[in-house]
């Protein structure tokens, strides 16, 4: 079984913290202002990563304020993955040589497989991730407003063979609701491809990460579920140290 890691998120938009209901920019909730603070109320409770999204990046809009974000979430000294609009060698570059320690792509990923190979050659593929919305068992790319007709297996037969090793799996229709992990399609992803898979999109309560844990997956993305209380960061941190009561 691959160790199991939570991923906190924080989800940026504008240099601010929010949340989307399945990937919907209209549908938004703020939770904050600080992301460097958040942060580092993340770290203090004992979190080893984030899971930092550029929402403004994948819709295409302005993102510096969500690069300066960034860079002050890179100084509380948390392990960092980020994506969100990363289409090309620069934005790519970037965020790695501020000190990121994974980026992940998802619209790019799918429809320029040459920046992969560029990506994973210069950085290694421990520092490059594929990011994978799945509505509806098809994929989606453009901050998950398109459809394309890829599978998901079809998808991450690709990125394997293109020598990836992490994905990350969301189910847009759950991201952001509440309303359960769909466990069952990252279990798939993972055995048919080798890929370690992170789960992210409907955590709602223990029940929920304890789930993925035992299913053998990679780890876990929570946004949500945190910011509104419905768990803690340390119950979930007692399931990735090896406790599953």
């Amino acid at each position: 079984m691959n160790d199991f890691i939570i991923f906190p998120a924080i989800d940026l938009r504008n240099g601010k913290i929010v949340r989307l209901a399945q990937g919907d920019p209209n549908r938004q909730t703020e939770y904050g202002d600080d992301p460097r603070a958040q942060a580092q109320k993340f770290k203090d409770q004992g979190a080893a990563w984030v899971h930092v999204i550029n929402l403004s990046g994948a819709f295409g809009e302005d993102a510096q304020a969500n690069l300066n974000a960034l860079q002050a979430i890179l100084t509380v000294g948390l392990k960092v993955e980020f994506g969100g609009g990363l289409r090309d060698e620069e934005s790519v570059r970037t965020p790695l040589e501020m000190g990121v320690e994974r980026v992940f792509l998802g619209t790019a990923a799918i429809q320029n497989p040459a920046l992969v190979d560029w990506a994973i050659a210069r950085y290694g593929p421990q520092r490059i991730a594929a990011d994978i919305g799945v509505r509806d068992g098809l994929v989606m790319v453009r901050g998950w407003q398109e459809s394309t007709p890829l599978t998901l297996l079809e998808a991450g037969r690709r990125f394997k063979a293109q020598g990836l090793e992490w994905c990350v799996l969301t189910d847009v229709r759950r991201d952001g609701v509440g309303s359960g992990v769909s466990v069952e399609s990252a279990v798939a992803l993972q055995t048919a491809t080798g890929l370690k898979v992170v789960a992210s999109g409907g955590v709602s309560s223990m029940e929920d990460v304890l789930r993925v844990k035992q299913a053998g997956l990679a780890g876990v993305v929570i946004g949500r579920a945190l910011y509104e209380g419905k768990i803690t960061l340390a119950e979930c941190l007692k399931l990735e140290n090896g406790r599953t009561e």
